[in-house]
């Protein structure tokens, strides 16, 4: 009851919605709000864009553990290092995910994120359906939910990955104010 109560209150996807319909305007691809529930991302909100052919491999709902899908990498490259490493000893991502989530294919990942600022998924999931994913930040600037994009490979090629990136990197952050804000 008191769990009901609070989250009346503190609704993040009343707040986190309009970022989202933002980006699929923006961008015409699915765009999505995911939330970090322990070692997993849930995806909270899914607006499609206007392009017609769409990835269908998230929706409200669906779970995956963090390293796999762009959210999930979003979030695990901004956790403290023991965290990631602590993370990866405990969760062999192969054995349903494949070879290329094994812990340093995935540490490669994480590297490569924190570069740029967000995450990208080049089909790994299902082949051709390409992600990017940038943290959203919480209380002590942790890392708890995620804003993505999906669509097909087409669409995201590099000059557009890159402006792709910069438009999920300013919209996060925007939510994170935002969210601070509450």
């Amino acid at each position: 009851m008191l769990g009901t109560a609070a989250g009346a209150r503190y609704d993040v996807t009343a707040i986190a919605q309009p970022f989202v319909r933002h980006l699929s305007v923006a961008t015409g691809e699915s765009a999505f709000f995911s939330a970090r529930r322990g070692d997993e991302t849930i995806c909270l909100i899914r607006e499609d864009g206007s392009f017609p052919i769409r990835s269908h491999v998230l929706s409200e709902g669906t779970r995956f553990p963090l390293g796999v899908a762009s959210a999930g990498l979003a979030i695990l490259a901004y956790l403290p290092a023991t965290e990631v490493d602590d993370y990866l000893a405990r969760n062999d991502l192969t054995r349903t995910f494949g070879p290329q989530h094994a812990a340093e294919a995935v540490r490669e990942r994480l590297a490569k994120t924190r570069q740029a600022g967000y995450a990208v998924n080049p089909g790994l999931i299902v082949e051709g359906s390409w992600g990017m994913g940038a943290a959203v930040f919480g209380v002590g600037e942790r890392p708890r939910w995620a804003l993505s994009l999906t669509g097909i490979e087409q669409r995201f090629g590099d000059t557009r990955r890159a402006e792709l990136g910069k438009l999920l990197l300013r919209t996060a952050h925007e939510l994170t104010k935002s969210l601070e804000r509450r």
